[in-house]
């Protein structure tokens, strides 16, 4: 059973920066995308940003030129480095894993598993 478990969320000011950690468990991880999605208070979850087990990545607009999601394999870890941090990135980030098509690579429904979120709040 795949098992993911989020860190590195926290409390930062406008402009600052975090780095958000998924452990993964079980499964075959280099197999897998990994993705970063968040949910704020009142909205739908929303994508960030993925890897693909091909190696390509996807960021959504937003977060282009801040965000940078990374991954090491033997280590079983997906990273997302968040620079320049705005109010509106305050959210609840989740991991997820997956091997969703190219085209379906922004959808939660495409996602098998994921973890239980970390906090982020960037205050202004």
């Amino acid at each position: 059973q795949v098992q993911l478990v989020e860190s590195g969320g926290g409390l930062v000011q406008t402009g600052g920066s975090l780095r958000l950690v998924c452990a993964v468990s079980g499964g075959t991880f280099r197999n897998y995308g990994m993705a970063w999605f968040r949910q704020a208070p009142g909205k739908e979850r929303e994508f960030v940003a993925a890897s693909r087990a091909t190696g390509t990545t996807h960021y959504t607009d937003s977060v282009k030129g801040r965000f940078t999601i990374s991954r090491d394999n033997a280590k079983k870890t997906v990273f997302l480095q968040m620079n320049r941090l705005e109010p509106e990135d305050t959210a609840v980030y989740y991991c997820a894993a997956g091997q969703p098509i190219l085209s379906a690579v922004s959808d939660p429904r495409y996602w098998n598993h994921w973890g239980q979120g970390t906090q982020v709040t960037v205050s202004s």
